[in-house]
């Protein structure tokens, strides 16, 4: 245990697991903040209380302090309460219950409040902190949805002694997401006159206010989450607009890896899996394959891998570099394939017409099933992340600890955790390729059918893949020197 003295570090996230998740930025709430109250540090998560969480089975219940609480966005005003739960692992979670904003059949919506929703929820956890009398060292926000915090602190809490410490830190996990609002709602943002010049005035001029670039303009530190996508976003390629704004923060971004919670994902214990294998032995896993295969009515070929896919079906995994190069590879070379996701129509229709054209060899179920997610990982042989940009990835990190040998672009959190295999060295964890193209695709699919057919060489390639170490135990150390850097400026 650290000598240091404890952080106390205010957490706002706009989805958490296991109460609301629908991308990464859940599981990296829900690990971070289980493993900060672990280390004992005073940690409190806020979140919306979506109509979609079950309130029972999380253990919720009314904080007395905080009831029938009221809260004016613009000219809006919202009564709400605020509700007190115990996430796995410990980690203290407060849920922000106001059913006029959150009772919505989906965690995001396109509906004109959006903006309002998120204003709302973030200056609510702000309001929270006072009314408990807990005076944060840390607040860190996460994407958009809660970017405004550092600007608030300045402005409508900046007479609030109990947050004048308080340091800032957001967090950027997709900036393809910015929340952007029309400059028609400005009284929403809830500014004095005399403060509204803080807000950025190019983007005023055009009609637009962006929540997160204020973040970016406002916290006192950022950080995306892997080193190499803290670089790609300074990019006029991958800045998505906001490319100007970090490159003036200069040393204030940085880049820290996900981390994977191997309590869910690991061979030697999944909870999906009928049996379990580890790098000593991975018999069980041939097993697996053959059940799987059966399972889904593909033909049961020991030597024939099997390559397989778990994603959201958009632009940004690469899902058209497949088009051309996942056809020309079934054509030519043994191989099975298994795709789980959905998203947009073209890619769905893709994926939907592979079973006919390669029977007994390929099989699509659109959708997501956490289950069939385990399976995947646990029974293929290949994994496949094409894609255009990654700001981490969860997937390629899984595939490490299953012995199921990623196939990526070199981009974001691919090129972080995923080393090229080097033949000659016998070095390396995966297949990495560089151009956003189909034949780098097929060079990147052939190379991995080749590698297979040299047991030697697989054997040696699953090995190291199975010896790396992605755990929050590890990253969350990152964070609390990040916390600690930033408390101590």
């Amino acid at each position: 245990m650290s000598t240091l003295p404890r952080l106390r570090i205010c957490l706002l996230a706009s989805e958490v697991a296991p109460l609301s998740k629908t991308g990464g930025l859940a599981d990296v709430a829900g690990a971070l903040g289980k493993v900060l109250s672990a280390e004992a540090h005073d940690v409190r998560l806020f979140t919306p209380a979506y109509s979609s969480i079950d309130l029972r089975a999380c253990g919720a219940r009314p904080v007395p302090a905080l009831q029938k609480l009221q809260l004016s966005v613009g000219t809006h005003s919202f009564t709400y309460a605020v509700l007190a739960a115990e996430l796995p692992g410990g980690a203290p979670a407060y849920l922000i219950d106001c059913p006029a904003l959150f009772a919505r059949p989906t965690l995001y919506t396109q509906d004109a409040d959006e903006h309002v929703r998120f204003l709302f929820f973030t200056r609510a956890a702000l309001e929270c902190c006072v009314r408990l009398g807990w005076s944060p060292t840390i607040v860190h926000c996460n994407d958009w949805h809660t970017a405004f915090a550092p600007l608030y602190l300045r402005t409508l809490f900046a007479a609030e002694p109990l947050l004048a410490g308080a340091r800032t830190l957001l967090t950027i996990h997709n900036i393809g997401y910015q929340g952007i609002f029309s400059a028609a709602q400005l009284a929403d943002v809830g500014l004095a006159a005399g403060e509204r010049h803080l807000l950025h005035q190019s983007d005023l001029a055009a009609g637009r206010i962006n929540p997160l670039r204020h973040g970016i303009l406002y916290a006192d530190a950022i950080n995306t989450v892997s080193p190499t996508h803290a670089r790609e976003i300074c990019t006029d390629e991958l800045g998505m607009g906001l490319q100007d704004s970090l490159r003036a923060r200069g040393g204030a971004l940085s880049g820290i890896l996900n981390g994977v919670d191997y309590a869910e994902w690991d061979p030697r214990h999944d909870r999906h899996l009928p049996e379990h294998f580890s790098a000593a032995d991975l018999a069980p896993k041939a097993r697996l394959k053959a059940q799987f295969l059966a399972r889904l009515g593909l033909e049961p070929q020991d030597d024939v891998p099997l390559a397989g896919i778990v994603s959201r079906l958009a632009a940004q995994k690469g899902i058209e570099l497949m088009f051309q190069a996942l056809p020309r590879v079934l054509s030519t070379r043994p191989l099975s394939f298994v795709a789980l996701g959905s998203g947009e129509p073209a890619y769905e229709t893709f994926f939907a017409s592979l079973p006919a054209r390669f029977p007994g060899r390929v099989h699509f179920k659109r959708g997501y099933d956490d289950e069939l997610a385990h399976w995947i990982e646990g029974a293929c042989d290949l994994f496949l992340m094409p894609s255009r940009y990654e700001p981490c990835g969860l997937n390629q990190m899984y595939s490490l600890r299953y012995g199921t040998v990623p196939v990526v672009r070199r981009t974001g959190g691919l090129a972080d955790s995923v080393q090229p295999y080097d033949r000659g060295r016998g070095s390396g964890t995966g297949v990495v390729f560089n151009d956003f193209d189909a034949p780098a695709l097929e060079w990147a699919l052939n190379t991995a059918l080749d590698l297979y057919a040299e047991p030697a060489h697989w054997a040696r390639l699953l090995q190291n893949g199975m010896a790396q170490d992605f755990s929050w135990q590890h990253q969350a150390l990152e964070y609390v020197a990040l916390y600690r850097r930033l408390s101590a400026g």
